[in-house]
């Protein structure tokens, strides 16, 4: 039987520790060695319970010997400079998104993992989701597409850093919006290549909370929307594509989906749910030990985010913005 993987979570906070946990539980092949935080004493007491050890430091982490992988869960304006220590140490990294505050910064990530050459996982974790798997299967079969409306819901967030703009680099279009804006090219297969964009405050100070994009995909005449709000108690995150063949409404967080023609409502049948961390850990194991390629790439984290910049661009100046070429 082969060695376990050793592996090294930077960021075993709130969702950090959601990794810390399915490694444990989940993933036999995986072995926690090293974690790191910013909250060194509750670091400490978790490494204890895990017969690890805790790195105050995160680059002693990612020299620690026994780490053979890299798990960063951490706000993506640390992403640069964990990225350039993992590719020089050689080591396999598993990325959280967004994968940088901005689109140049998201390149440069990207371009020090590539010229690193170690295997990486970028953790777009809607990829997994099994609701969203067969939606895009079936709206393959759906002719071409008319509409697509895609949101995301949340209730206000307790973590104070995700509105501090020098830590969280963004509000809620670049901490969730990526998940909506990658999930128009997955499930389209087209880019988007212009933006107009409004954003709102209702419970944030200094970054926003909520916002709503029209977009334009690459040869495409589909109309295209994508929101988001982190100030509701409810939690969803609808699709909603009207095709010429009919409809498919669902929703990923909710685990459900129907297909439409006239007034007639079909349930589209699901596979179970999976949980979608414990699914991009698996893939990180698939990857080093088969060499399988994940479902999401570099590119797509890049990609998001430069749509995040143009959204910003647009809903400073008020007009229709360009989403700048991929560059890499």
């Amino acid at each position: 039987m082969a060695a376990r993987i050793g592996v090294g979570v930077i960021g075993a906070g709130k969702h950090g520790q959601r990794y810390v946990a399915h490694a444990v539980r989940d993933v036999p092949r995986l072995r926690v060695v090293a974690l790191s935080r910013r909250d060194a004493a509750a670091g400490a007491a978790q490494a204890r319970e895990l017969g690890a050890r805790f790195h105050a430091d995160w680059r002693d982490l990612v020299a620690d010997p026994d780490v053979a992988a890299v798990v960063s869960v951490v706000p993506p304006t640390l992403h640069l400079e964990i990225a350039g220590a993992v590719a020089a140490a050689r080591k396999p990294l598993l990325i959280e998104k967004p994968l940088a505050p901005t689109g140049a910064q998201a390149r440069d990530v990207a371009r020090v993992l590539r010229d690193g050459g170690a295997p990486v996982v970028m953790a777009h974790t809607l990829r997994w989701n099994t609701a969203v798997q067969a939606i895009r299967e079936r709206l393959a079969t759906m002719g071409p597409l008319r509409t697509l409306v895609v949101n995301q819901r949340f209730e206000p967030s307790t973590l104070a850093w995700l509105d501090d703009p020098a830590l969280c680099g963004g509000g809620i279009m670049l901490h969730t919006g990526v998940h909506s804006f990658d999930l128009v090219r997955h499930l389209t297969g087209r880019e988007p290549i212009r933006v107009v964009c409004r954003t709102a405050k209702a419970n944030t100070i200094r970054t926003e909370d909520n916002f709503a994009a029209l977009m334009v995909l690459d040869g495409s005449d589909a109309l295209v929307c994508v929101n988001g709000s982190r100030a509701t108690l409810g939690r969803s995150g609808m699709i909603d594509a009207a095709c010429e063949a009919g409809q498919i409404v669902g929703d990923h967080q909710q685990h459900v989906a129907v297909t439409v023609r006239g007034l007639e409502r079909t349930p589209l049948p699901l596979p179970a749910p999976a949980m979608t961390v414990r699914a991009v850990l698996e893939s990180l194991v698939a990857l080093l030990d088969r060499g399988e390629p994940p479902p999401a790439a570099l590119e797509d984290g890049v990609r998001s985010v430069q749509i995040v910049d143009a959204c910003r661009a647009s809903a400073a100046g008020g007009g229709w913005a360009d989403v700048p070429p991929l560059g890499l």
